[in-house]
């Protein structure tokens, strides 16, 4: 499946700092990815430092002054990624509760919803159709230091409030979890989106309770516990203003069909 995917970032930034930016698809086995970034303070083009991180995430580091910073990404994706075998410490941290995955705080509720589904293959399911069931999806109707408490309590989120809740729920009842951060072909609204991945019957599965977007159609751009690991733009010094960001997203041809019941993985 070919997918065209880009991204432009414009930041006003007003005072010297380091910003860092995840925006860029994760570099994978099996993927034929064709790519290009462009990066500029004040029509000065600047040249980005690349730091990998797990899972084929990168993170592009600039250090920049005060300006109109500019960040445009494209990228032809092909092929099918091939997913490296989880590590025993990949298995255990994914585990653990995190900043907005507050599985410990869920515990009792998670257990007495869903019961201790660790050796269940299709407690994920019940959980994402769950999510489903009762939360609105309503853009702007959460902060970004929401954890998945306050989405569970609010009754409301958009796609992170909903990974991050999957996520908290299944760790709770003992299954690995993480977040996946994706350009996601059919969004609407269109924007980075958020995913849960399990690990479910020795492979890692993804899940989406928003179905905003065929889970087939995905690609990956960084993995992590929670949205602390995968936020698309960050900085260290000055204050920044983001001022524009617009993100696409394409199939070649018509839209893959998903039942959102059915195992996938982001390919």
């Amino acid at each position: 499946m070919k997918r065209d995917v880009s991204a432009r970032l414009e930041v006003a930034v007003h005072a010297d700092s380091v910003l860092q930016c995840q925006i860029a698809v994760a570099r994978q086995p099996g993927l034929d990815l064709i790519e290009s970034m462009t990066c500029s303070l004040d029509g000065e083009f600047l040249t980005p430092r690349e730091v990998v991180g797990p899972h084929g995430s990168r993170i592009h580091v600039l250090d920049v002054r005060a300006g109109t910073l500019r960040i445009d990404y494209q990228a032809t994706v092909l092929g099918t990624a091939s997913l490296a075998p989880p590590t025993d410490y990949d298995l255990a941290l994914y585990r653990r509760p995190s900043r907005y995955a507050e599985s410990d705080k869920l515990l009792g509720f998670a257990a007495a919803e869903f019961g201790y589904g660790i050796a269940d293959p299709e407690v994920a399911n019940r959980v994402a159709s769950w999510i489903g069931r009762r939360i609105t999806y309503v853009s702007g109707s959460s902060t970004p230091i929401d954890g998945a408490v306050e989405t569970l309590l609010s009754g409301t989120g958009v796609c992170r409030d909903f990974s991050h809740l999957m996520v908290a729920l299944l760790r709770a009842v003992g299954v690995p979890a993480r977040v996946a951060a994706v350009y996601a072909p059919g969004c609407v609204p269109m924007d980075f989106h958020a995913v849960c991945e399990a690990y479910i019957d020795g492979e890692w599965r993804t899940y989406d309770p928003t179905g905003l977007a065929p889970r087939s159609s995905l690609v990956r751009i960084a993995t992590g516990r929670d949205a602390s690991d995968i936020a698309f733009l960050d900085n260290h010094g000055g204050d920044i203003t983001l001022n524009f960001m617009s993100v696409n997203a394409f199939v070649a041809g018509p839209l893959p069909y998903d039942d959102f019941i059915a195992p996938v993985s982001i390919v």
